[in-house]
């Protein structure tokens, strides 16, 4: 592992896309424990793009225009409907300030089905990664496999560690937000737009 490596990660972790959005609006109607939900189901959502890129199906994913055109409308659709559910008043964006907001494990698992409905992940770990594995031409299979997978886990806890913050930064705005219903309907806006937003660059997206 390199200082390059741990650098691009955590640039790659900080530009906004839709697991961070996601992790932004659950900060802000859930709190610290919702963020802390989107939080590991956005990472987890990572593990079968990673371990697809290890495997080389990303290469097949790259290959197939079906299959990745599948993939990709799967999630166009996933961020098309979290659009029109944020906009509702008790959709996915609830800050009304109810004690009991919905289930962590379903927030965990929308953040999961966001990252995985997104084939351009797997493309990006397939053209990624290797870059950072030494001597890749002279090492054998076994030991680039393992290369792959370090690599994976840390870019994993970038993840992690940097979503967290962005969920705690979203959380500790929530009582401010709630006290104005002004915000609240502008927020509820701003990521509506946002996934719709992030929905269509995905659906324009090529292979």
């Amino acid at each position: 592992m390199s200082a390059e490596y741990l650098l691009t990660s955590l640039i790659v972790v900080l530009m906004p896309g839709t697991g961070v959005i996601y992790t932004l609006s659950q900060g802000i109607s859930g709190g610290a424990r919702a963020s802390a939900a989107a939080t590991f189901g956005c990472t987890l959502g990572i593990v079968p793009h990673m371990a697809a890129s290890i495997l080389g199906l990303a290469a097949l994913l790259h290959a197939s225009a079906l299959a990745f055109q599948m993939v990709k409308f799967a999630g166009v659709a996933y961020l098309f409907y979290l659009a029109w559910m944020t906009l509702k008043d008790n959709g996915a964006l609830d800050i009304t300030g109810k004690s009991s907001p919905k289930g962590y494990a379903k927030i965990a698992l929308q953040g999961f089905l966001i990252n995985i409905l997104n084939p351009k992940l797997s493309i990006f770990f397939l053209a990624f990664l290797p870059q950072f594995v030494p001597h890749i031409d002279q090492a054998s299979r076994p030991t680039v496999v393992i290369e792959m997978v370090i690599l994976s886990a840390i870019f994993m806890a970038i993840t992690a560690v940097v979503f967290a913050l962005y969920g705690l930064m979203a959380a500790s705005m929530r009582e401010h937000v709630l006290a104005r219903p002004g915000v609240m309907k502008g927020m509820r806006r701003v990521f509506a737009g946002a996934f719709g937003a992030l929905g269509l660059k995905l659906a324009l997206a090529e292979r």
